[in-house]
């Protein structure tokens, strides 16, 4: 069910000192769609979860669905 979308290259690259600036910010640009993609998935993967599974993580039926109903990019 969990998909992580962790980039080594990217952080490594995001990390750079010493990238030109276009660079830079492309680097950022697609950290920022990468961590945008992985809240979407987790709030989308959370709003199926059953009340069991809902228990098991301390969330309640309410507490999932307002977290699941935030925007992709809402940290």
């Amino acid at each position: 069910m969990t998909r992580m979308m962790h980039s080594p290259a990217l952080m490594l690259l995001n990390a750079s000192p010493r990238l030109p600036l276009i660079a830079a910010l492309a680097v950022r640009f697609a950290a920022t769609v990468t961590k945008w993609e992985q809240n979407r998935r987790t709030r989308l993967n959370l709003g199926k979860l059953d009340d069991h599974l809902l228990r098991d993580v301390g969330l309640t039926r309410q507490a999932a669905r307002d977290e699941a109903a935030r925007r992709f990019w809402q940290g």
